[in-house]
């Protein structure tokens, strides 16, 4: 078996436009449709996640904490649709090397064949629209109808920077997979899944257990620091833990973003990263959604296995870790849910969470035809 770099065709970009695939077997990582991404000329630091005990980002120097709120605009949808460096690129352009994963449905479907589909959804502004308050982030029916037809179709695993606890609750489905907090916390279906090769018990597993205590003392303090802020909320993910400013206007981040650093300043095990409006604390370990998918493979007895066609959906920069994962590996492929032009690593792209749950039930009438009336 061979592998061998296939560059997009007329890409401009400053980016290494190459991914890697195995040409033995079909692909849908052809040249003009699902190629590599395109470079946005954005200061890269604003790109990365940002840490904040490592060299991104200097806690007691006030100029990098400017880089820092910088960031917090950058990530606001708002300003993504608004910012003329992402306005001079092209739209049709960055569709074409990230079409539109329903309009590429049969090509899809084409490089799955004599594979298992193995299916990993984001929820927030994936399954759920995004909305102001976190705690109201609620599925509709239709799509929890629809991912549970996929879970009778295919493995399928809810991956959220949210705790489980809280994803569990408002998926409610017992049959899937649930990575929390980042994939620190995993757990299977209670009764095994019927795709599981081997043993027919659960999976869990926690990868940063002794953490917990020092993440309630971090929310404790968050909590009370963050009070003076109008609008600002801390989420307890048990694992992590996540201070949303969706609500707090924009003269008030600064305010907010030197709160947090007087607090994570004294844990150093703790870094800062971030996502849509959202800045995640969590442990320094090398954990992250990446490792999440490569973890519920190989619990699925798919590691190192060729026959195996994972799938990422995902809307956040969070994302980007499954994403690379699966560029990495040459198998599968990821799907940005965006409206806007994004530096992903992701090979198709949806444009809002009716499209995915368009898509998802395109792949189960796929799957079984006779659940088509029930869809």
């Amino acid at each position: 078996m061979t592998k061998e770099n296939v560059p997009a065709a007329g890409t401009k970009s400053r980016v290494n436009l190459a991914i890697t695939m195995n040409m033995s077997e079909p692909s849908i990582f052809t040249a003009g449709t699902a190629g590599g991404y395109i470079s946005i000329s954005r200061p890269k630091k604003l790109l990365e996640n940002l840490d904040i005990n490592g060299e991104n980002l200097d806690i007691n120097g006030e100029g990098r904490l400017s880089s820092w709120v910088d960031s917090m605009r950058a990530s606001s949808p708002t300003r993504i649709r608004a910012s003329p460096s992402l306005a001079d690129l092209d739209q049709s352009s960055w569709i074409d090397h990230h079409p539109s994963a329903l309009d590429m449905f049969e090509q899809i479907i084409d490089a799955s064949k004599g594979k298992k589909i193995v299916m990993f959804l984001d929820y927030d502004g994936t399954l759920s629209p995004i909305v102001d308050d976190p705690d109201r982030a609620f599925m509709s029916d239709a799509m929890r109808k629809t991912v549970r037809k996929l879970a009778t179709c295919f493995p399928t695993a809810i991956v959220s920077g949210r705790c489980r606890d809280k994803i569990y609750s408002f998926v409610r489905l017992a049959e899937l997979y649930y990575a929390g907090s980042h994939g620190m916390d995993i757990k299977g279906p209670a009764k095994g899944c019927k795709y599981k090769k081997g043993s027919g018990r659960g999976v869990q597993f926690q990868a940063a257990s002794k953490f917990l205590p020092m993440i309630d003392e971090v929310y404790k303090q968050l909590v009370e620091k963050t009070k003076a802020t109008p609008g600002a909320q801390v989420e307890h993910n048990k694992f992590c833990v996540s201070v949303h400013f969706r609500r707090v206007e924009e003269k008030k981040w600064n305010e907010l973003a030197q709160q947090v650093r007087s607090v994570l300043k004294e844990y150093p095990k703790l870094r800062l990263t971030q996502g849509r409006k959202v800045l995640e604390i969590r442990p320094t370990i090398k954990w992250d959604k990446g490792k999440a998918l490569e973890f519920l493979l190989e619990s699925l007895g798919f590691a190192n296995c060729a026959n195996v066609f994972p799938v990422y959906i995902g809307d956040d920069r969070t994302d980007e870790d499954a994403f690379k994962i699966l560029t990495e590996k040459g198998q599968g492929f990821g799907i940005l849910v965006s409206k806007f032009p994004k530096e992903t690593s992701a090979s198709y792209s949806l444009q809002e969470p009716d499209e995915v749950m368009d898509f998802l039930k395109r792949l189960v009438q796929w799957k079984r035809p006779s659940l088509r009336a029930q869809l």
